[in-house]
């Protein structure tokens, strides 16, 4: 399984980056040739399902995600989301934490990943690619230069 850890900090209050972070649909606009709908509607909470879908015509699969924990950031107390994979294609889980501090906010995304039929030896390749996608995703999402690593 690949597993990758992304930290960044932001000025942002900890409801704001709560708010951007878990804009499902917004992430699409981050990651080359996907599209992510969400079909149980919003707002979120604990059982919301949304598709990524990642490719071109035949080319394409989904990756579906479920919110199994949804608990957002309240005065001094951390914003929680879990998400677990539930697709053919890829398999595995996510966190998304928000931490209030002084200076705005913390926000720590964990991800555990495998994809059907890639061996095992790659994990570490594509949670080096996950890193960086996904870096660059949180990025554009709290309005940070990108790159700017934590």
């Amino acid at each position: 399984m690949a597993v990758f850890r992304i930290e960044r900090f932001t000025s942002l209050p900890a409801a704001e980056s709560w708010r951007r972070v878990t804009d499902w649909e917004r992430h699409a606009a981050q990651v080359p040739l996907t599209v992510i709908t969400v079909p149980t509607g919003l707002p979120t909470r604990v059982g919301t399902v949304f598709v990524a879908r990642t490719g071109v015509g035949p080319l394409a699969f989904d990756d579906p995600m479920e919110v199994v924990r949804w608990s957002p950031p309240a005065g001094s107390r951390a914003g929680m989301c879990r998400l677990e994979k539930r697709g053919r294609v890829v398999l595995g889980r996510a966190s998304i934490d928000v931490y209030p501090n002084r200076a705005g906010s913390h926000v720590v995304w964990v991800e555990e990943m495998s994809v059907r039929l890639l061996p095992r030896w790659a994990d570490p390749v594509l949670a080096g690619a996950g890193k960086r996608v996904f870096g660059r995703v949180l990025d554009a999402m709290l309005d940070r230069p990108a790159g700017g690593y934590a």
